[in-house]
């Protein structure tokens, strides 16, 4: 049964512009035309575009992209390989998280005893981080370290060497810069660990949001590849 671009916007929830650059992505599989230049699309092409549709919300729009071409050149395997990696991934950063979670409640557990200041490659190294790394995190008002008036050098106390392995922690789970002010000033304000138990929860609920999108799409994805 043929369909009009604007049967396949609707059942998606897009505009027939982007029906149109979907296709020229390379998004659907090839699209017949009439003798007098009209698209014919059909239930492959809508199956196609609410798989990519999905998958999008899952992997982001070039691996959707990715999965797609494959499938539509015929190559279910590569695609399936494609979805695989993207379940390994997930997983890593679901372990990832739980481990930076026990991780980060010990750091923010242990009490900041009295200690000699650290330079910026001290730090960088017990961290297993750049220099510039932290300068990026102190450019982000993340950190704050003194100058040593006679030098200049940053001088970070035991203080900022806990606020810097907070950082690298939380950034290593893909925390933006933004939360882990937040994680940062509750600590710093009231010791309390709120700020970052709500950090964490999100993370958890964003990752299971994207176990959720990456199982409808594998559903979408099926009929796609089986039809």
């Amino acid at each position: 049964m043929p369909l009009r671009p604007v049967d396949l916007a609707r059942h998606a929830g897009i505009s027939t512009q982007q029906v149109r650059n979907h296709e020229a992505a390379g998004v659907l599989p090839e699209v017949p035309r009439t003798e007098s230049g009209y698209r014919r699309y059909g239930p492959e092409h809508l199956r196609a575009l609410l798989a990519y549709r999905a998958l999008a919300r899952a992997l982001g729009t070039d691996r959707a992209t990715a999965v797609l071409h494959a499938a539509n050149a015929g190559d279910p395997t590569t695609a399936l390989h494609l979805v695989d990696a993207a379940h390994a991934t997930l997983h890593a950063e679901r372990q990832a998280a739980e481990s930076t979670a026990e991780a980060l409640g010990a750091v923010a557990d242990t009490p900041v005893t009295p200690g000699p200041d650290r330079l910026v490659g001290e730090v960088a190294a017990a961290l297993s981080v750049r220099t510039s790394a932290l300068r990026v995190w102190e450019a982000a008002g993340l950190l704050t370290p003194a100058r040593d008036p006679a030098t200049g050098y940053r001088r970070y106390t035991p203080l900022d060497v806990r606020d810097a392995r907070v950082v690298a922690m939380l950034r290593k789970a893909h925390y933006p810069f933004p939360r882990i002010t937040q994680v940062l000033t509750d600590l710093h304000r009231t010791g309390s660990r709120e700020a970052l138990a709500a950090a964490i929860a999100e993370r958890r609920a964003a990752l299971d949001a994207q176990s959720l999108a990456l199982l409808e799409a594998a559903g979408l994805l099926h009929a796609h590849l089986t039809a």
